[in-house]
């Protein structure tokens, strides 16, 4: 027993990282008034291009700068159907997810990349690896330039009130592009990690649903970075416990334990709803276009 608690802890924060960056991501991006339904394509695109990046010879950070970059690049498509194009959020975002996944598969294929392992990125202390300790840190510079800096305090201000932003001055589609694409570099980073340092293999299931469930936890934590790590780490425990037990040989059915992390996610999704509003709560523009001519 002592050997499946201690190797259960040990998996808990590589599974909990990919759901934390993700969410970090999205926060972002949201609170600027962006509603992005486009987690799982962008982890894809990050994922693949770890992936490709190691398959290249490149060394894990390095590709995992080019998951950064490649979901940064998707996330440019992103803003211009959002922000310039003003194409409904949720049709652009739902569209983007088809697309990666198409893009994604051709890709692989071509390039022959799947099912080929990779050496993927290596642990520095205590079983964990560097971006595991980045986490905390990224967190806290997320709060940094929500809260304490001028583009945070502008991007939250567009997310809020995007017609009085505009009248002060600022420049909402240029926020929303920022936060758009900054978001997108974090969600491709949570993807490539998947690849680099989780499963070390592309397959085109490897993302398996984990930005859907990204989105819920993001609703689940009103919008604030620390309580979205929280929401990771119990995910975290959901799914570094499924093989666990499966290793175990315990007469639990495959299927059933692979429907746990959704049956949390409708749980948390059912807390959120019955929850009391906060300052964090969801940003009063989500999901609303700004036109400047129709500004009140």
């Amino acid at each position: 027993m002592s050997d499946f608690l201690l190797n259960w802890l040990i998996n808990i924060p590589g599974f909990a990282a990919p759901f934390a960056l993700a969410a970090l991501g999205l926060i972002i991006t949201e609170r600027a008034g962006v509603l992005n339904l486009g987690a799982e394509g962008f982890m894809l695109v990050g994922a693949l291009a770890g992936v490709g990046a190691m398959l290249n010879g490149s060394a894990p950070l390095l590709a995992l700068g080019g998951s950064v970059v490649a979901g940064m690049l998707l996330g440019l498509l992103f803003a211009v159907m959002v922000a310039s194009l003003r194409i409904n959020h949720v049709i652009s975002g739902l569209a983007l997810v088809f697309f990666a996944q198409a893009l994604v598969s051709f890709i692989a294929s071509a390039e022959r990349w799947n099912n080929k392992a990779i050496a993927g990125l290596e642990p520095v202390f205590l079983g964990q690896d560097v971006v595991i300790f980045a986490v905390p840190l990224l967190t806290l510079a997320v709060l940094w330039l929500l809260n304490k800096t001028r583009f945070g305090l502008s991007l939250r201000a567009v997310g809020e009130n995007p017609g009085a932003a505009d009248a002060a001055g600022i420049d909402v589609t240029a926020m929303r592009f920022a936060a758009i694409v900054i978001g997108a570099g974090l969600i491709g980073l949570a993807g490539g990690y998947l690849t680099v340092a989780v499963a070390r293999i592309w397959v085109d299931t490897v993302v398996g649903g984990r930005g859907w469930i990204a989105i819920a936890l993001v609703i689940f934590a009103r919008w604030h970075p620390w309580r979205a790590v929280l929401g990771a780490v119990l995910f975290g425990c959901i799914e570094a416990l499924i093989p666990r037990i499966a290793a175990t040989g315990a007469d639990v059915p495959r299927y059933f334990l692979q429907m746990t992390p959704y049956l949390a996610t409708l749980g948390v999704m059912i807390w959120a709803a019955l929850r009391g509003s906060d300052r964090w709560a969801q940003p009063a523009a989500l999901g609303q276009h700004h036109i400047r001519e129709e500004r009140d």
